[in-house]
């Protein structure tokens, strides 16, 4: 086995008596959480819950200091484990990463090799990484929504904050795997980048609004990135024996709705909390992901690229809501 870096640079987030912080740092292998397999790091994304740790705009990390970055894929250099070999490529995502151990935004990573999986054929690194937790999560919500029946025979699929990265590439994944996709996003601006990614019909958050318990039936199914009042509004306008899968919360953690979605026309609610996914259902939705549902415009999604000393710069505006599709970190 080559040997592992003796130091690399990576983002490491503290809080202490000096007070929250996080910025570049040069560290050493044996600074970093245990694990059975030493990966070079290759690529890795910013998600919404990146953002919440760089900024201590949220409570994310449960230990500190830790290496920032729910996802990494790259190549094997050390491996404890006979499943792994140097040379592998392979991606995580979640899995405690940026919580309780180190995450993704370094040159080097180590991994427990439980929750490391290999990179399906069809994917490269890079496509993996603009995939990441916004992939798996819109992949994860389609396994489940079909495990509980979800045809496209239902109606459309509702996708909100679908120019946020979760929602671009549901929309992408949806339209992908056979389904209608109709598209609520509050920049109408962004609807060419929508239609483009799949969806055949491009909806303003006013346009779907309701306050009623129960509105006209109109969509097949959901996917909510934003919950509160859209999280209701979706739910009173789906069809008998839709899905509404809920991931996301950019608007609010609250919900006001009544029973009656679900008792009269039998709406599933289902959670969708990919991080500590089981394993085997984590690489099933990997394999569909590098196959059947993969999106054939899939580098469109990726809308900017950064390097780890451009991630502060990065956080505000995602936070605020002024992102579009994913971001990409090149390590």
């Amino acid at each position: 086995m080559s040997p592992s870096p003796s130091a690399f640079r990576a983002f490491r987030i503290h809080n202490d008596a000096a007070g929250y912080r996080a910025g570049i740092e040069t560290l050493s292998l044996d600074a970093l959480s245990p694990g059975e397999i030493v990966v070079r790091a290759a690529h890795s994304g910013i998600n919404f819950k990146d953002a919440l740790a760089g900024t201590g705009e949220g409570k994310i990390l449960r230990r500190f200091p830790l290496v920032g970055g729910i996802d990494v894929a790259g190549h094997v250099i050390a491996s404890a484990d006979p499943a792994f070999r140097e040379g592998d490529a392979v991606l995580c995502t979640g899995c405690g990463l940026s919580e309780t151990r180190d995450g993704g935004y370094s040159e080097v990573v180590r991994l427990e090799s439980a929750w490391a999986i290999p990179l399906p054929a069809g994917l490269s690194l890079r496509e993996s990484m603009i995939l990441g937790t916004a992939g798996f999560t819109a992949g994860l919500a389609l396994y489940r929504m079909r495990e509980n029946a979800q045809t496209p025979s239902l109606g459309p699929i509702a996708v909100s904050g679908a120019t946020g990265g979760v929602g671009s590439l549901a929309v992408a994944i949806f339209s992908r795997a056979g389904y209608e996709v109709h598209a609520i996003s509050g920049k109408p601006e962004h609807g060419d980048y929508l239609r483009g990614l799949g969806a055949t019909t491009v909806l303003s958050r006013e346009a779907v609004a309701t306050s009623r318990p129960m509105d006209s039936a109109r969509f097949g199914g959901a996917l909510d990135n934003v919950g509160g009042p859209m999280l209701a509004s979706l739910l009173a306008q789906t069809a008998p024996y839709g899905n509404v899968a809920s991931c996301g919360l950019a608007a609010s953690p609250t919900l006001e709705a009544t029973v009656m979605p679900f008792i009269i026309r039998g709406v599933s609610l289902l959670g969708i909390a990919s991080a500590g996914t089981a394993r085997a259902i984590r690489e099933c939705v990997w394999m569909q992901l590098a196959s059947d549902w993969k999106p054939e415009g899939l580098e469109s999604v990726c809308t900017r690229q950064v390097g780890l000393d451009e991630l502060p710069g990065v956080f505000p505006g995602m936070l605020a809501g002024g992102s579009v599709g994913r971001t990409l970190v090149n390590l």
